[in-house]
């Protein structure tokens, strides 16, 4: 009888799995001062008519802390490549090795650090409130069950507590994932 109830719980978890992932790459993406490919591989390049992103492309290679090296695989597409990342938000200009693009990262100022925490925990608070929808939209299905006469009180309460359990879990992960960022981001 209970089997709707479970489907519904584990659909919530694998939701609220999907949203902690979307978080953490979100992080991925935030600007750190350390060279790392995911700043750069969902950048999209015009690429032959097409918008391809930039991981199809490329090959990335990080020799030191501060540089990442980008390889592409065909050479033709380099000058896109390069369009692409001056285009984008990043705020560096790439040096063209005329086989492979050098992208320099600067330190980043205490200013700009401070701003970027600031994008990062808002960045948290979006992941938290969506896995907090995900909770009430199984629990208000959990509830029409209930009102439908397939689920006990008893039960409803049951699965109710494993919600609140698996949410509080994955509530957890992002703010672990947002402490280790933060302290990445204030890092000198």
């Amino acid at each position: 009888m209970s089997e709707f109830a479970e489907e519904i719980v584990k659909d919530a978890a694998e939701r609220m799995d999907a949203a902690v992932e979307h978080v953490q790459s979100d992080f991925g993406s935030v600007r750190t001062g350390r060279a790392s490919p995911a700043l750069v591989e969902k950048l999209r390049v015009d690429y032959y008519g097409a918008s391809v992103p930039l991981q199809q492309l490329a090959g990335f290679n990080v020799p030191e802390a501060r540089v990442l090296i980008i390889q592409p695989y065909d050479i033709s597409a380099l000058p896109a490549i390069e369009h692409a990342i001056q285009a984008s938000d990043l705020g560096i200009n790439p040096g063209n090795d005329g086989d492979k693009l050098r992208l320099v990262f600067p330190p980043l100022t205490v200013e700009r650090r401070r701003d970027m925490v600031k994008v990062v925990k808002n960045m948290a608070e979006e992941g938290r409130i969506s896995i907090r929808n995900l909770r009430r939209s199984a629990r208000h299905d959990l509830e029409a069950l209930q009102k439908d006469g397939e689920l006990s009180e008893d039960e409803l309460d049951r699965f109710e507590k494993e919600l609140d359990r698996i949410t509080r879990a994955h509530v957890d992960v992002v703010d672990a994932a947002l402490k280790a960022k933060e302290s990445e981001l204030l890092e000198v």
